[in-house]
């Protein structure tokens, strides 16, 4: 333990230190992540919409890109439905917890 002390240069204390000023900007960056994460989900999910509507109105240019386009909104729409399902399982677990 002392020898990796001995080689990062950093003390416990110094660690420590650094941990709890990381953590208030951790709880900041992980809503910016999840704030943008949301954003680009939206983005995708317009992009497929107007690919869908282009392809019923038959302004379509390219068939492939609008098919990977509705691909892309859905998995990103199903991906962002099982991460909420996992917070919110989460919350709950933690809210049965005793104390």
């Amino acid at each position: 333990m002392n020898d990796l002390n001995k080689v990062s240069g950093l003390s416990t204390a110094d660690l420590l230190g650094k941990a709890k000023g990381a953590s208030s900007t951790t709880g900041e960056g992980f809503a910016n992540a999840l704030k943008q994460s949301l954003e680009d989900v939206n983005k995708m999910q317009e992009a497929g919409e107007k690919a869908m509507s282009d392809l019923a109105t038959g302004q379509v240019k390219d068939l492939h890109q609008a098919a990977l386009a509705i691909d892309k909104a859905e998995i990103s729409m199903k991906l962002m439905l099982e991460v909420r399902n996992k917070a919110l399982s989460a919350y709950k677990e933690i809210s049965r917890t005793q104390i």
